[in-house]
């Protein structure tokens, strides 16, 4: 049963990696890397079944990397890492996307909420200019943004982002089922229920031309799983 009032010991109070899933990014996962290795004491890769040379750059850019042999989903892909890191001591990780729309200049927005809020998810909630995503990416994340309000009984102004921290172990014993997009959803809704603090704080985040995107997410398929997960929790159905 989770505790919400577990606390790491004091001599292990913050140590941090980031983790990176990652997915057939290799134009992008070695400049994700570096920008981590610049913030952080320890990166680690988990290469979600790429077919291309991710797992490669990763490991040339300075980061452990771990391997899925076939694609199990970005969740489950989280999950691995967050293992690995607990079993080594690390307390927290953050985690970022290695398709290069998370930026390493803004991972310090993120430490100092962190280290002021130990035992909080942190979350870089993304600053969306006009024109730099597309109209069905807005509309599934804030769709999403108002299941996940009515799920936790809380207002998160980007429930999709991958950009977050998370505290060890107390993420892992929530326990969560999803193993793909779906598991940023839930993890924000089994915490609330936890009762572990949801911060947010703004930050920019890159968007290349749509035509140049690489994306995993797929908006009706992925959006639709979403609305399982929060229906089943809303439910009690899971």
């Amino acid at each position: 049963m989770h505790d919400a009032g577990r606390t790491p010991p004091p001599e292990q109070a913050w140590r941090l990696a980031v983790l990176i899933p990652a997915l057939d990014c290799e134009q992008t996962i070695a400049a994700a890397v570096r920008g981590a290795k610049e913030r952080a004491q320890a990166v680690l890769v988990v290469s979600d079944g790429s077919t291309d040379a991710t797992a490669d750059r990763a490991a040339a850019a300075g980061a452990e990397v771990v391997c899925h042999q076939t694609n199990l989903g970005k969740g489950t892909a989280l999950t691995t890492g967050m293992r690995v890191l607990a079993q080594r001591g690390f307390t927290h990780v953050l985690t970022m996307d290695g398709d290069g729309q998370h930026l390493g200049d803004q991972i310090p927005a993120l430490l100092q909420e962190g280290r002021a809020h130990p035992h909080a998810i942190v979350i870089g909630a993304r600053q969306v200019t006009a024109g730099s995503t597309t109209a069905m990416k807005v509309f599934g994340n804030r769709f999403a943004n108002r299941w996940v309000e009515i799920a936790c009984g809380e207002r998160v102004p980007d429930t999709q982002s991958g950009f977050r921290i998370y505290p060890l172990p107390q993420t892992l014993d929530l326990r969560v089922r999803a193993r793909r997009f779906a598991f940023e959803t839930e993890v924000l809704i089994r915490a609330a229920r936890a009762e572990i603090p949801i911060l947010s704080v703004p930050v920019r985040a890159f968007y290349p031309p749509p035509e140049a995107r690489v994306s995993h997410y797929q908006p009706f398929l992925d959006t639709v799983r979403i609305i399982f997960v929060v229906l089943g929790l809303i439910f009690r159905l899971w």
